[in-house]
């Protein structure tokens, strides 16, 4: 028993060392001493051991081990995409009814295997979550950086409202507005008004921004670099600072508060100007932070405040909870979230410093990013060998939008930056755990195997092939507003399974032009003080309608030239009343629950962490 100790805590200290210090010299000096011998007779197990414990680890101590690791990596993702190609492709079954009506094959079996695994480590990370944390030293130094671009003003003045109200001394907070034109000056005046005046707060309108002088040339006269200093000083010596620059993106607006902070704190927290923060949102994510040197970035749970604005914006809130308490909770327990949302982030400032250029001048395809900033944010994060967490202990709500045109062009430019950071992100799959790369294969090209069936079904001919490819859709989606509404402990996650309709209809089409239109650059949504309605985001849902609509009027031609059999018949009547029903009991409960709620923006007051 004492053996089996001392190997635990020499192995223990072993791998602790080689991750520290990424030198191998350690493992020669057990040899050398002879300490191997406490390992017992067998070394290939102290080898194995030491392999297994150190590939799940973000360093890797030579370029040789880097490029194995590469090569496994690379390796496991080319298998599971051909696992997931073969299984398609032969479309093998396990069981099916005499004429094939119904059936379950390898590729159902793939995905529900998937399902369950990933709702599976979400209940993991959960409980861990759940579980008691050491206290956190309050010493450390956290600045709170708020970007803005054309707010509405009701919006900005409860973000700044919940800011004051966040239980962390000493908080240092930075607004940048992206605009200096005299209609932006009211984002200046409502910081002036909340946070406290001019005793308190330091605010300046900077012509430029440090990559431009404000006269359409290069940041690189003495005037611009003097304005950049006064900037630097104000937001050093201020706990609270707002800055007015000249439009240039969010990206533009992000760098100014990160370069002007430069190392004077130890964590940054990020968060938008639409965003109301749960008073201990900072301090829950500095716990995460604290307590493991290897995690670089944590996220929190983003809930949706103007949830009963609409219908879009009801069907986001639920979508948004399943994003972040399963998807998110899943890809935390192994220390891999692909992307720390915008609205609630903490990143540690060392590690944030390193990557500040290289993030700014990103490029793709010859083309400079203006979107995608803080998917991109939390790669580089990963790109260093850093875990990131998720946190549902940091909570903030935030707006989303209420009309359908405008959330699918917020749809279609998030997609655009998760296919390119996807691409990004695959040179770090070695650096991190086998889920990270397993998760990232089944989940880029699921959608265009998803494609391929829909086409596949409405081009068949058999009008039983559609019906039952929509019954598949909503049993999915009831199966996971089942584990949501358990996980939760809240009816209202049934409603889950209505947003499978919306992805079917108008988010699948969305991803595919957004993977056409990869390169074409913009914020893709307005301001929310002026909504502008871009129709260019129709297009992509037009043409998948017209395809669809095609499909079935095709079915129909084809079911008139000969008649159903009566198995076919039986079906699909069956079919067609489970259909009808299903959507029959979500409308009433829809009705009954939620209808009455929307379009009343008082409800939005009404929130634990909201002002009264």
């Amino acid at each position: 028993m004492y053996k089996k100790y001392v190997q635990a805590e020499i192995m223990e200290t072993l791998v602790t060392s080689v991750r520290k210090t990424r030198n191998w010299s350690s493992v020669q000096s057990l040899s050398v001493k002879g300490e191997a011998s406490f390992f017992g007779s067998e070394p290939p197990t102290l080898l194995f051991n030491l392999f297994c414990l150190l590939f799940f680890t973000p360093q890797m101590p030579s370029r040789c081990g880097t490029a194995v690791r590469i090569f496994i990596t690379t390796l496991f993702a080319a298998v599971v995409l051909f696992a997931i190609l073969l299984a398609y492709v032969t479309g093998y079954q396990f069981i099916h009814t005499e004429q094939h009506h119904l059936s379950f094959g390898l590729y159902g079996a793939i995905l529900s295997l998937h399902l369950l695994l990933q709702s599976l480590f979400a209940f993991l990370e959960h409980r861990r979550m759940r579980g008691p944390s050491r206290p956190c030293h309050l010493r450390r130094t956290v600045a709170l950086c708020i970007a803005a671009y054309q707010e509405d003003p009701d919006y900005l003045r409860k973000c700044l409202r919940s800011v004051r109200r966040i239980s962390f001394p000493g908080l240092k907070v930075v607004l940048v507005v992206d605009g200096n034109r005299p209609e932006d000056a009211y984002m200046m005046d409502i910081f002036r008004e909340v946070m406290g005046g001019a005793e308190h707060a330091g605010c300046i309108v900077w012509k430029g921004n440090y990559h431009s002088d404000g006269a359409g040339g290069a940041s690189t006269g003495s005037v611009n670099a003097e304005e950049a200093v006064r900037v630097s000083r104000m937001v050093h010596s201020c706990q609270y600072s707002c800055v007015m620059q000249e439009w240039g993106g969010k990206r533009e607006v992000m760098y100014t508060a990160f370069k002007a902070l430069g190392n004077s704190v130890d964590y940054v927290q990020v968060c938008d100007s639409d965003t109301v923060l749960d008073p201990a949102c900072t301090i829950e994510m500095l716990k995460i932070l604290e307590e493991d040197p290897e995690v670089g970035g944590v996220g929190g749970d983003v809930q949706i405040l103007n949830k009963y604005d609409s219908w879009i914006s009801f069907l986001s809130s639920v979508r948004y909870w399943m994003a972040f308490n399963v998807e998110r909770a899943c890809q935390s327990y192994f220390g891999c979230v692909q992307c720390i949302s915008g609205p609630l982030g903490m990143y540690r400032n060392s590690l944030l410093q390193q990557f500040l250029e290289p993030w700014y001048h990103q490029t793709f395809l010859g083309s400079k990013c203006s979107f995608g900033d803080d998917r991109h944010l939390t790669n580089r994060v990963l790109s260093f060998g850093y875990k990131t967490k998720f946190t549902a202990r940091s909570q903030c709500q935030t707006e989303t939008p209420t009309r359908y045109l405008r959330w699918l062009n917020q749809q279609t430019r998030w997609s655009k930056s998760y296919f390119r950071e996807w691409l990004y992100n695959a040179l770090w799959f070695h650096k991190h755990s086998l889920w990270m790369t397993y998760e990232s294969v089944v989940t880029g090209f699921f959608p265009f195997f998803l494609v391929a069936t829909v086409i596949h079904l409405f081009y068949r001919g058999r009008l039983w092939n559609i019906l039952l490819f929509l019954l598949t859709v909503q049993l999915v989606g009831m199966v996971k507003a089942t584990y949501a509404c358990f996980l939760r402990g809240s009816l209202v996650m049934i409603f889950m399974s209505l947003y499978s309709l919306l992805y079917m209809s108008s988010l699948l089409p969305a991803k595919i032009f957004a993977l056409l239109t990869i390169n074409k650059a913009g914020w893709g949504t307005s301001g929310r003080k002026k909504i502008v309605v871009n129709l260019i985001g129709a297009v992509p849902v037009t043409v998948w309608a017209v395809i669809l609509l095609g499909g079935v009027a095709y079915t129909i031609y084809c079911e008139t030239q000969e008649p159903f059999s009566e198995t076919e018949k039986i079906l699909l009547i069956a079919g067609t009343i489970l259909y009808a029903c299903y959507w029959l009991i979500l409308l009433v409960l829809y009705l009954a629950i939620v209808a009455k709620r929307c379009n009343k923006r008082e409800e939005q007051y009404h929130l634990p962490y909201a002002e009264a």
